[in-house]
C-alpha cells in the first residue's frame, strides 16, 4: 500500500513538475518573442519617420523614400548659386553646406575600400546592411534638421557628389544637380580667392587644373551611370546667361511646381521662409547678387601660358564636356536681356547687402578678389 501510494505521488509529482516546465517554456517564448519584435523595430530605423513642426505649424515627415535632392560638383562650379535659387522657392529648402556628409562618406567609402577593414567589421557584426542603415539615418537627420522644414530639401555639399551612385541607393527617391563649369574659371576662382581644398595646390594652376579634372571624371562617371533620370547635369555658364530657361528645365527635371522666386533669389536673402546664407562660405558675397555675367571669363590673361599649351591634356574632361580646351576667350553664348540688365546693376553697385550679413562679409572682399 505504501509503494503504491508513493509511486502515485511520484507520478503526480513529475505531471505537475512537466505542466510547470511547459507553462515557463511557453512564457520564455512569448517573452522572446516581445523582445525579438522590440529589437527589431530598434534596430531597422530606416524604416522610421523623422517628423518636424514648421513655423507655419505644419508637420512634416522625412524618410529615406522621401525625394531628397543632393547638389554638388568641384568647388567654385555654381553650387552656390543653384542651391540659394532653389532656396528661393517656397517649397525647398537647401540650407548651409553641412561640411559633414561628404566626409562621412568619404569614411564609408575607405571601409570598403580596405579588404582588412571590411573583415574586421563583418566579424564584429557591423556589416554592409548595418552601415547602410547608420548612414541613412545620420544623413537624413542632418539634412533635415540643420535648417527649417520644407516640402522638399536639398543638400549642398560639392563633394557629396563623388558619393552618387552610393546616395543613389541610399535614398531610391533622391535625385542630383551636378553642377558644371569651366575648369579654367573653376581653377582660376579657387587660386585667386584662396579657397583651400584638400589636395589641391593653390600656387600652381597645373596642380589645380589636374585634380579639377579628376574629381570632375569621377563626378560625371557616377552621373551617367545613375541615369538621366536622376542625375542632371547642369551647367553653370547656360544657368547665369539663361537662368529662366535653366530653372525651368531643372523644376521640370526635380517634378516641382514653378515659382518665379527662383530667378530673383536676391530679394529673399535672410528674409523666413527664403535664402539662408552663411557669413563665412566664400560664395556669400558673390550670391548676394541677381544673377548676371560678372565672374564668366575672368580667368582669361590670368593662366600661364606653357599650362595653356598642354591644356588638352591636363584637362582633357574639358572637352568631353563641351568646353574647346584652346579657345581663349571662349564663347559661352549670348546672354538673356534680364541677365546683361542684372550685370549693368552688379557693375554700378546697385545691390542690397542682407542686414543680417553686414560688417561680415567685408573681411572676405577685402581679403580676397571677386572672382
Amino acid at each position: 500500500m505504501r509503494v503504491t501510494m508513493r509511486r502515485v505521488l511520484l507520478v503526480l509529482g513529475s505531471v505537475v513538475a512537466l505542466m510547470v516546465t511547459l507553462h515557463l517554456g511557453q512564457q520564455v517564448l512569448e517573452c522572446q518573442q516581445v523582445l525579438s519584435e522590440r529589437r527589431h523595430r530598434l534596430m531597422r530605423p530606416e524604416n522610421e519617420e523623422l517628423v518636424m513642426m514648421g513655423s507655419n505649424h505644419v508637420e512634416y515627415r522625412y524618410s529615406k523614400e522621401m525625394p531628397l535632392i543632393f547638389i554638388g560638383g568641384v568647388p567654385r562650379s555654381g553650387t552656390t548659386l543653384m542651391r540659394a535659387m532653389l532656396d528661393a522657392h517656397p517649397e525647398v529648402r537647401c540650407g548651409e553646406e553641412t561640411r559633414i556628409i561628404p566626409r562621412v562618406l568619404a569614411m564609408r567609402q575607405a571601409w570598403s575600400k580596405s579588404g582588412r577593414e571590411k573583415m574586421r567589421l563583418d566579424e564584429a557584426g557591423v556589416t554592409d546592411q548595418v552601415l547602410d542603415a547608420a548612414m541613412q539615418a545620420f544623413i537624413l537627420e542632418v539634412i533635415a534638421k540643420h535648417g527649417e522644414p520644407a516640402r522638399y530639401l536639398c543638400n549642398k555639399d560639392p563633394f557629396t557628389l563623388k558619393s552618387s551612385v552610393y546616395l543613389s541607393r541610399l535614398f531610391p527617391n533622391s535625385k542630383f544637380l551636378l553642377m558644371v563649369r569651366d575648369g579654367r574659371a573653376s581653377v582660376h576662382s579657387m587660386i585667386t580667392r584662396k579657397v583651400t581644398i584638400a589636395g589641391f595646390d593653390l600656387n600652381s594652376y597645373r596642380d589645380c587644373l589636374t585634380k579639377w579634372n579628376k574629381a570632375i571624371e569621377v563626378m560625371y562617371s557616377q552621373c551617367l551611370e545613375i541615369g538621366r533620370s536622376r542625375c542632371l547635369p547642369v551647367y553653370y555658364e547656360q544657368l547665369v546667361l539663361h537662368p529662366e530657361q535653366s530653372m525651368h528645365a531643372i523644376m521640370k527635371f526635380l517634378d516641382i511646381s514653378w515659382s518665379d522666386t527662383v530667378l530673383h533669389h536676391e530679394e529673399l536673402i535672410g528674409k523666413p521662409g527664403g535664402v539662408s546664407l552663411s557669413k563665412i562660405e566664400r560664395s556669400t558675397d558673390q550670391v548676394i547678387k541677381p544673377v548676371n555675367m560678372e565672374a564668366l571669363s575672368k580667368w582669361i590673361g590670368h593662366i600661364p601660358g606653357d599650362v595653356l599649351q598642354d591644356m588638352a591634356h591636363i584637362a582633357p574632361m574639358l572637352a568631353r564636356l563641351g568646353y574647346d580646351p584652346y579657345a581663349n576667350p571662349p564663347n559661352y553664348g549670348h546672354p538673356d536681356p534680364l541677365v546683361v540688365n542684372n550685370t549693368h546693376r552688379v557693375l554700378k553697385g546697385d545691390y542690397k547687402t542682407p542686414a543680417n550679413l553686414k560688417g561680415h562679409l567685408q573681411v572676405t572682399q577685402n581679403t580676397s578678389s571677386s572672382h
